[in-house]
């Protein structure tokens, strides 16, 4: 299965069974006392786990081990197992990214071994071991009996070095003379070339992984310039045996009786040699200031977790928490053709490595409130590649935004950059919640015109009519060749990929869109969406705010008034009174399509602020109704009374919490403040893994909460955010 077909057409099986009697609704917490440290929110994930084969994932391609990664590195880690006694003294992985794919170099590359009177000693000889994710870091505390322990704690000092120390204490009474190596193993890839990707060698500090040049494209991509590499600080030995090594402290440790003693290395990851060069300063301060490093490390995740838990109740803020490291390890810094840091949806899934349109401007949303200088650059790594005029493959789409970027573009052999369609248009919506977190004025400036060049672009290459309301649509690209090809990037350009509403069996069809002379714009589905042109309006009025911000009143009056035509032209033309919802039009008559059933794009207006008083009342209604989408995890993306309401079929009825905020932001918006509060309370209750120490999940089961599709979802942990304060 290609990427695009993953990302975009992932339909599950259709068959149908019977389902169990559901159980009460979730009672209310009672109250906890609020966290109050970093040690409060150990282990808000569920990071153990050993992998046994180099490719992480499983059947449905994600990994079924949760990693932590920070900064933006490519490379993340993850916790052994308390019962896994082979794989202690060690973190588990890395796992790093092959431009695109994330691998497992090893089960353990740098597993520590302590040995005294040359016996290597069992390190969880005095007491099983405490093995724990906290917030920023990981941490493994070992007994070693006879009064010795160890601790082992990992953070990043870089987007492309992990820290790791390790804390040899002796609180026994005589001295102890201890000698300390490490091992690793590598996990090859089982298939050719990648398995012959990997050399194993020996450095003067360490020791090192060099990478061949392998052009899988939907499996492997190295350019034969990659290393993992491990710096010690203190000198070392080390020796190599085909895929495997042994690092050993050139001299035995000596402990009095009360003292302590610390050795630290680096492991570093990098795609270049230019990157090497840099990432020498980084690899020397934490070799050189490794406490200052930690400090710094700890004091920048305060900052996230004070962001991220502001408002929010207390027996909610765990689950602020996981967010966070969701989004954190879910970064990617610059590398390749992203050129700023960004958020990609999940690591996890062997797909989701690149960085889209809309989950960008969901994700940018939640990120700006812990870290706004983050959500700021996942905004520019998107609009780096916004269409010029000059462009000299598509200058009819200047001002589109690629539906989304990974590592390589088509000249380096990429095969999932996407340029068929764009995205829904929320990218003023996310500018300006960045700047309301953020206050950074000159980055309102900077996206402001790039931002009405990409609502420019709608309505010149997306409104067939020139009606004032846009569709949904497909770019002149050599992927959509037919027809068929323009009605699946539509499709995808909505983000709603396999909804009823696209459903060439229900009529959904392409038109052409073509300038005054006669130039190929790209296509048109024949039909108005109601959540298109209520995401329109919003950005209009957003795009009105951020001028009057900056200063052009002129501009500010224009876009309010436009945003006030699309309102009540969807008002006019969308809102069924017979079913009480929105509902798209067909092109050419002006029809609404209520045969294909009520969709949650139908609540959307209510987010916007397009309805009417009267219509958001009957929405409302439709949105508490248990038949319609008031199920018992409430919003599922299709109506449960419509005849194509699928629980497991993607965006035929599945929950996404992004599409639940906008309808429980809708419900606030129009003053019915406590069904969103309480739907918001079943959502948080129901859902699978929210309040567990599970990950979040790219979408729901609404019949029965269970998550479903890919662990470890960034949009799902962005809207979460605001949310859980309710």
């Amino acid at each position: 299965m290609s990427p695009l077909d993953r990302r975009h057409f992932l339909v599950a099986a259709t068959t149908a069974t019977a389902l169990a009697a559901l159980p009460a609704a979730a009672q209310a917490a009672p109250a906890v006392p609020a966290p109050t440290t970093a040690e409060d929110y150990a282990d808000v994930l569920d990071l153990h786990g050993v992998p046994a084969v180099a490719y992480p994932g499983d059947a449905d391609d994600n990994n079924p081990v949760t990693v932590f990664a920070d900064l933006g590195a490519w490379h993340a880690y993850a916790l052994p197992t308390v019962e896994d006694t082979a794989a202690h003294g060690g973190f588990t992985g890395p796992l790093y990214i092959a431009q695109e794919y994330p691998w497992w170099l090893s089960s353990g590359f740098s597993r520590i071994e302590v040995s005294e009177h040359g016996q290597p000693l069992d390190l969880s000889a005095g007491a099983p071991p405490r093995l724990n994710a906290l917030p920023g870091r990981l941490r493994q505390s070992y007994d070693l009996g006879a009064g010795l322990t160890l601790r082992l704690d990992l953070c990043f000092a870089g987007n492309r070095s992990a820290l790791v120390r390790a804390n040899l204490t002796n609180t026994a009474s005589t001295p102890r003379t201890l000698a300390v190596s490490w091992t690793g193993t590598l996990l090859r890839p089982a298939e050719q070339p990648q398995h012959a990707a990997l050399a194993l060698g020996a450095t003067g500090t360490g020791v090192a992984v060099d990478f061949a040049r392998v052009r899988e494209v939907w499996d492997f991509l190295t350019d034969g310039t990659e290393r993992f590499e491990i710096t010690h600080a203190s000198a070392v030995r080390t020796t190599v045996d085909g895929d495997s090594y042994r690092t050993v402290l050139s001299a035995p440790l000596t402990l009095a009786p009360g003292r302590a003693r610390s050795l630290d290395w680096v492991e570093s990851y990098t795609f270049t040699a230019a990157e090497r060069t840099r990432e020498a300063a980084t690899v020397d301060r934490a070799l050189t200031a490794p406490d200052e490093v930690r400090a710094a490390n700890a004091a920048r995740w305060h900052g996230y977790l004070d962001g991220a838990t502001e408002g929010v109740p207390a027996d909610r803020r765990r689950t602020a928490v996981k967010c966070v490291q969701t989004l954190v390890t879910n970064w990617r810094s610059p590398a390749g053709r992203i050129r700023h840091d960004a958020v990609t949806p999940s690591l996890s899934n062997k797909w989701f490595n690149g960085v889209w349109a809309w989950d960008t401007w969901k994700q940018a949303v939640g990120t700006a409130r812990f870290a706004p200088e983050l959500a700021a650059a996942q905004i520019r790594a998107m609009f780096d590649h916004q269409i010029q005029p000059d462009s000299p493959t598509r200058p009819q789409d200047a001002g589109m935004i690629p539906d989304c970027i990974f590592y390589n573009d088509p000249s380096t052999g990429g095969g999932n950059w996407n340029e068929r369609n764009s995205k829904p248009p929320l990218a003023a919506w996310a500018v300006w919640e960045v700047y309301r977190h953020g206050g950074d004025s000159a980055f309102l400036r900077e996206l402001y015109p790039q931002l009405t060049a990409y609502q420019a672009w709608w309505y010149r290459n997306r409104d067939h009519a020139h009606d004032g309301l846009a569709e949904y649509g497909a770019t002149v690209d050599p992927g959509n060749a037919a027809a068929e090809d323009c009605r699946q990037a539509a499709a995808w350009e909505s983000g709603m990929d396999n909804a009823p509403r696209f459903d060439a069996a229900l009529g959904a069809a392409v038109v052409q869109n073509r300038a005054a002379d006669g130039t190929l714009l790209g296509y048109s589905l024949t039909q108005h969406s109601v959540d298109l042109n209520a995401y329109l309006a919003a950005d209009k009025r957003h795009l009105a705010t951020i001028a009057q911000t900056l200063g052009d009143r002129t501009a500010a009056t224009r876009l309010r008034a436009e945003a006030d035509a699309v309102d009540a032209a969807v008002r006019a033309s969308m809102y069924d009174p017979a079913t009480g919802w929105f509902h798209d039009t067909d092109l050419a008559t002006g029809a609404r399509l209520t045969a294909r059933g009520r969709g949650i794009e139908g609540a959307v207006p209510l987010w916007s602020g397009t309805a009417t008083r009267a219509q958001a009342a009957t929405v409302r209604a439709r949105l508490l109704d248990p038949a319609e989408f008031g199920t018992r995890l409430p919003f599922p993306t299709v109506s449960r009374s419509s005849p194509y309401f699928d629980p497991e079929g993607y965006w035929r009825g599945l929950v996404w919490l992004d599409q639940a905020y906008f309808a429980l932001e809708g419900l606030r918006r129009y003053g019915f403040t406590a069904d969103a509060g309480d739907l918001t309370a079943r959502l948080l209750a129901v859902a699978g893994g929210l309040t567990q120490d599970a990950p979040l999940s790219e979408n729901y089961n609404a019949l029965t909460g269970a998550a479903r599709n890919s662990p470890n979802f960034s949009w799902s942990a962005a809207l979460l955010l605001p949310l859980l304060r309710g």
